[in-house]
């Protein structure tokens, strides 16, 4: 669990293969874990708009040091990023981050021949 009162970052991903990379990246970054913590699938990259605009986002305007990962598929389309970022407040867009594959992590995968986590494991870590 993080501590609202120091800065921390919660990351939302749009489903259960984008939890298992952003748990690899924490698994083998592990003084991370103490700052990152992963929530639940929402179920789809515009319910992860959703939530951000209905649950996250209002509580980040309480929680001056939290910011919000969006761990979403992009799908091959060229708008998507567009219109996620247009999602987001304008009191939040500082905080708020918008990653992912840009097809799907399942292609990713098949290319690298490794598991969501192993992908995961191999995002470099910014120092």
């Amino acid at each position: 669990m993080t501590n609202k009162f120091r800065h921390h970052v919660h990351v939302l991903p749009e489903d259960d293969a984008n939890r298992q990379i952003a748990n690899g990246f924490i698994s083998f970054n592990p003084n991370l874990n103490r700052l990152i913590q992963i929530l639940p699938p929402s179920g789809g990259w515009l319910k992860v708009v959703n939530e951000l605009k209905t649950v996250q986002g209002p509580k980040m305007q309480n929680i001056p040091l939290r910011m919000l990962v969006l761990l979403i598929d992009f799908d091959d389309d060229t708008d998507r990023l567009t219109y996620v970022r247009a999602q987001i407040p304008d009191a939040l867009q500082s905080r708020v981050f918008v990653l992912g594959v840009w097809s799907e992590p399942e292609r990713l995968k098949a290319e690298f021949n490794k598991t969501f986590e192993g992908i995961g494991a191999h995002i470099p870590q910014v120092k």
